[in-house]
């Protein structure tokens, strides 16, 4: 082709000849962009004044505006705070984002990730937990995780786990210059922790990996006194951590774990809070036994909850690197934070367990924008256990569809400029900072610990937590809400963790209680706890209400019988009768009830109901409670169980 017709165009492509004049031609003809869209053009710019008076508007028509309020009070009645005490606005602007930028990824203050390509194109670490005592089957178990998939492997040691003198017997085939292995001895006593992390190394040497080394070993010592109450200071890891850094640098030597906190309830804040006063102190206790600021640094790793609110673990993860960073400037040098990200204890459930893929799902997601560097989702089995093949099979392909199809890694840092992540960021990093200025003030993160001052601040935070857990707000799906009383039975394995430090909460629990006794009722005496539920009037009438009441007793294992449509008083107490139970729910709309809820009341007491509720608010005699959205849920399941003791 003639190199004179050849010609590049703005684009980089290239054209010749005919090509070239008909492309000038039609270039020509094209109209010029507008300085405005004329569908813009057409319409008023907008007025945040104007919008707060329709926010008013609809506020005042869902009984949320009192009388008199000032105008954008519907606004702030849409607004709601965080357990941490951070506003969520219904809606961000530019002006609610924070006046510091959150940087670029990798360099500080590394709010948008501590690498500048971040997990592109590959993703983040696939991290998967063992914890089988079996030495043959933990083997074939983690090479199938590393096979399919998994590109680190987390694995318990001593009790719970793979006992120290079999390392080299579960690890026989796992490159250990190529495939990350965290150890985890927080199960076992401090001595075993040391104990294994000097056999892994004893078995890096031996293999003569050496300097290639990768992984970590998972010393704790804060974390295991969070736990436990007890263990050895900080500066127990110093011994280790020197022969790490001097002879196998790409190994981490500590695991600075927020879990414990977590699992006690804990808000976000306090995690991280309490996880940045822990860092501090390894901090301290490496920098003073010789290392530099960079080095001691990089021989630790965080460990932090994701859960199911999605955004507020996205925001957890960027502030925590920015604490972090801001912390180590103060020491000397900004630096970057090692994150792995685990799905929360807390929210799994032990009943309707495939309720937890999604739950992990959503968690994977949050950890993965959020900049994690290393991620382990838990099987959906992992509440009850011992996990199975196929639940560890779909854990780690859950994040293989999120990295490979949805190409969630792809993008660095998707969620940064958003105002809202961006705002909430800032907000939770000063909320969390505060917490740990609180530590420090009180001797530091073991000093805290020792003195209770971590579980008081805690306290309150977990009891506000089993406050909207007993609402059901929000609902643990197939557990608080919509359970299936025909699902058989899995009794879980008791967990050989040591406790003693601080305590475990999971909301599900007090439902889980009550479904273990309805089973063993039902194993027992050939039926479970039952409530009649007394519907007044037709289908239409009385569904939502009964569906409500339903609803909430089903969670607690009673069964619901009810009347169906009705006319008469009679009717009701005939059904009711029928049924054999010992409590009675009304449930209907409130003008039925102004009719006729008195009568029914009054009719089912004299028939041998030991208790009526009515689902609703609506004041009425007989009556002994009502079931309504945000009512105690435990005290009515509770109440419903006595009633039954009594009949019996």
């Amino acid at each position: 082709m003639d190199a004179e017709r050849l010609q590049e165009t703005p684009s980089g492509t290239t054209r010749t000849g005919t090509a070239q004049v008909e492309g000038d031609a039609l270039d020509a003809q094209a109209p010029t962009e507008p300085d405005e869209l004329a569908l813009a053009a057409e319409f008023p710019t907008p007025d945040r004044a104007d919008w707060l008076a329709l926010v008013d508007r609809v506020a005042a028509k869902a009984g949320r505006l009192p009388e008199g309020a000032a105008p954008g009070h519907g606004f702030e009645a849409l607004t709601r705070h965080t357990l941490d005490g951070v506003r969520q606005l219904p809606l961000y602007t530019p002006d609610d984002a924070p006046t510091q930028g959150a940087g670029v990824p990798g360099a500080a203050p590394y709010v948008r990730g501590g690498r500048a390509n971040g997990p592109a194109p590959d993703g983040w670490q696939v991290r998967q937990r063992h914890a089988d005592p079996d030495p043959a089957a933990a083997r074939a178990a983690l090479l199938a995780d590393l096979e399919n998939g998994a590109s680190a492997i987390w694995l318990a040691v001593g009790a719970g786990g793979t006992a120290v003198a079999d390392l080299p017997a579960v690890l026989d085939g796992v490159h250990l210059d190529r495939t990350p292995v965290v150890l985890d001895a927080a199960g076992d006593t401090a001595d075993t922790e040391l104990a294994a992390a000097e056999a892994f190394l004893d078995l890096a040497g031996a293999r003569g990996v050496g300097r290639n080394l990768t992984g970590t070993l998972g010393l704790d010592p804060v974390g295991r006194r969070a736990r436990t109450g007890e263990g050895p200071d900080a500066d127990a890891v110093v011994p280790t951590a020197l022969t790490t850094a001097r002879e196998f640098p790409t190994v981490r030597v500590v695991v600075v774990d927020a879990l414990p906190v977590h699992e006690a309830g804990a808000s976000n804040a306090q995690e991280l809070g309490f996880s940045l006063a822990a860092g501090v102190a390894y901090l301290r206790a490496l920098t003073g036994a010789g290392l530099d600021l960079a080095t001691a640094a990089g021989l630790l790793e965080f460990r932090y909850a994701a859960t199911t609110e999605q955004f507020p673990t996205i925001a957890k993860l960027r502030a925590a690197r920015l604490l972090w960073s801001r912390a180590t400037e103060a020491c000397g040098k900004a630096l970057p934070q090692f994150q792995h990200a685990v799905t929360s204890p807390t929210m799994l459930t032990r009943r309707d367990v495939h309720g937890n893929l999604l739950r992990g799902t959503i968690a994977c997601f949050a950890a993965g924008v959020g900049g994690a560097d290393a991620v382990t989702v838990a099987p959906f089995d992992a509440a009850v256990g011992p996990t199975s093949p196929f639940s560890r099979r779909i854990a780690r392909n859950t994040q293989s569809l999120l990295v490979q199809e949805s190409h969630v890694a792809r993008v660095i840092d998707p969620a940064g400029g958003s105002w809202f992540v961006e705002s909430a960021t800032r907000e939770l990093a000063a909320a969390a900072w505060a917490f740990f200025q609180e530590i420090e003030a009180a001797g530091g993160a073991l000093a805290a610990l020792d003195s209770g001052m971590v579980a008081e601040a805690v306290t309150p935070v977990r009891e506000r937590r089993a406050e909207l857990a007993a609402q059901r707000t929000p609902p643990v799906v197939g557990v608080s809400d919509y359970a299936d009383l025909s699902e058989p039975r899995r009794d879980p394995v008791p967990d050989p963790s040591p406790r003693g430090g601080l305590p475990r909460f999971r909301p599900a629990e007090p439902y889980e209680a009550f479904r273990d006794r309805s089973d063993a009722l039902l194993s027992e005496t050939g039926s479970r706890p039952r409530a009649f539920l007394a519907t007044l009037g037709a289908i239409a009438t009385y569904t939502a209400r009964a569906g409500f009441a339903r609803n909430l007793l089903q969670a607690g294992g009673i069964e619901t019988p009810e009347a169906g449509p009705t006319e008469t008083t009679g009717e009701v107490v005939a059904a009711f009768r029928e049924a054999g139970a010992p409590v009675a729910v009304i449930c209907s709309t409130d003008a039925v009830y102004r009719e006729r809820a008195a009568d029914v009341a009054a009719a089912l007491r004299a028939a041998g109901a030991r208790q009526v509720w009515l689902a609703g608010r609506t004041e009425v005699a007989g009556v002994d409670g009502h079931l309504y959205h945000g009512c105690n849920a435990p005290a009515v399941i509770e109440s419903v169980y006595r009633a039954l003791e009594v009949q019996a």
